[in-house]
C-alpha cells in the first residue's frame, strides 16, 4: 500500500488493466498507448496516489537519501552550515540527508555501516576542520565525495576551503588599507594554519613587504591547536603592544582568538582600529558581529561546499574534480 492509502492495484482494478501497466504508466516505463497512459495518470491524480518511495527504493536498491558520515560536523555551530546547505540543496532534487557522527569512539567504518542501512544514493564524508584523513581502502571505496577534507590516497574527489588564498586575500586587504606591519597569531599544528601562513607569506612577497618572523606566533600552547588548549594570546599581545615599532595589524587564526585579542588590546590601552587593526578567519557571526568594533574576517565557504556537494551527488553540476578549492568571502566590518 502507498503512503496515501491508494495502491497500484486499486488503480488497476478501476481501469481494468494490470498492476504492471499502472506501474509503467506512473514510472515512465512499459509500452502502452498515449491514451492508456493518460487515463492511468489522471486517475492516480484524482485519487491522490503517492508512490511508496521505500518500496520503490528497495526494488532499485537505493532510496532518495544521501548518507553523511561526519567527524564533528553536526556538533559545531559554524560547521553545521555544510550539513544545512547540503540538505537544502538535495531536497530540491527530492533527496534527504541522513547524518551520523563518528570520532573517538566510532570509526568511519561504523558510520558507513549506519548510513548504508538507509540504502543511500551516495555517501559523503565530512570533517569539522579542514584536514587530511586516512581511511582503509574498503571504507574509502564506499564514499563518493569528501567535504572539508581530502583522503591521503586522493582517489576520491574532495571539496575543501581555499585556505591559502584566504590568507593572501586578507593580507592584501590590509595592505590596501595602508597597513604594512602585520602580526599573525596562528593556529599551531593544523592544516588550515599552515596553508593560511603560506598565503600570508605570498601576499607579503607579491607586495615587496618583509615578514617580521618574530611576529608569527602560536595562539595556543602545544603543538596542536584545540579549543581547549592553553591560550598564549594575552602574553603575545602584551609583548606586541609594547614593541617598537609595534604591528599596525594583528591577524588572528580564528574569531575565537580575535575575541581574546580584543580584550588584551583594550587591557593595554590600545584602540581598535586606530592604533592596531584586528582581522581574522571563519566569520563566526555570533562573535564577529558582536565585537566592538565588528570584526573584519574571512568567511569559511561551508554553505558553498554543501551546495557544490549536492550538485555532484544529484548529477546536476559539473563532473567532480579530484580536488576542488572553494574561496572564502571577505566580510568587511569596522576593525581595520
Amino acid at each position: 500500500m502507498d503512503n496515501s492509502g491508494v495502491s497500484l492495484r486499486d488503480i488497476a482494478e478501476r481501469l481494468g488493466v494490470s498492476v504492471k501497466t499502472v506501474s509503467g504508466a506512473l514510472n515512465g516505463g512499459a509500452r502502452m498507448s498515449a491514451e492508456t497512459r493518460s487515463r492511468i495518470q489522471a486517475l492516480a491524480e484524482e485519487l491522490g496516489y503517492r508512490p511508496n518511495i521505500v518500496a520503490r527504493g528497495m526494488r532499485k536498491g537505493v532510496l532518495p537519501v544521501v548518507g553523511l558520515v561526519a567527524e564533528g560536523v553536526i556538533t559545531l555551530p559554524f560547521a553545521t552550515e555544510i550539513v544545512r546547505s547540503l540538505d537544502n540543496a538535495c531536497r530540491v532534487h527530492g533527496l534527504s540527508v541522513v547524518a551520523t557522527n563518528v570520532g573517538a569512539t566510532r570509526s568511519a567504518a561504523d558510520g558507513i555501516a549506519d548510513v548504508r542501512r538507509f540504502l543511500p544514493k551516495a555517501i559523503v564524508y565530512a570533517t569539522s576542520y579542514h584536514r587530511v584523513v586516512k581511511l582503509d581502502s574498503r571504507v574509502r571505496r564506499a564514499i563518493k565525495l569528501f567535504l572539508n577534507c581530502r583522503e591521503t590516497s586522493d582517489d576520491i574527489p574532495a571539496i575543501v576551503p581555499d585556505e591559502r588564498q584566504a590568507g593572501r586575500t586578507i593580507v592584501e586587504h590590509c595592505f590596501a588599507r595602508g597597513r604594512r606591519r602585520i602580526a599573525f597569531l596562528n593556529l599551531p599544528g593544523i592544516l588550515a594554519g599552515e596553508l593560511r601562513e603560506d598565503g600570508f607569506r605570498a601576499a607579503h612577497a607579491a607586495h615587496g613587504v618583509d615578514v617580521v618572523e618574530a611576529w608569527l606566533l602560536p595562539a595556543t600552547r602545544g603543538t596542536l591547536y584545540t579549543e581547549y588548549a592553553v591560550s598564549l594570546v594575552r602574553r603575545h599581545v602584551d609583548a606586541l603592544a609594547g614593541a617598537l615599532p609595534r604591528p599596525d595589524t594583528i591577524l588572528c587564526g580564528n574569531d575565537r582568538v580575535a575575541l581574546e585579542v580584543y580584550g588584551a588590546l583594550r587591557a593595554n590601552g590600545v584602540r581598535i582600529p586606530d592604533d592596531i587593526a584586528v582581522v581574522s578567519f571563519d566569520n563566526q557571526t555570533d562573535i564577529a558581529r558582536r565585537l566592538d568594533p565588528p570584526l573584519t574576517t574571512m568567511a569559511l565557504p561551508h554553505r558553498e561546499i554543501g551546495r557544490r556537494a549536492a550538485e555532484i551527488v544529484t548529477g546536476t553540476g559539473p563532473a567532480p574534480r579530484p580536488l576542488q578549492k572553494i574561496p572564502f568571502r571577505l566580510i568587511e566590518r569596522a576593525s581595520v
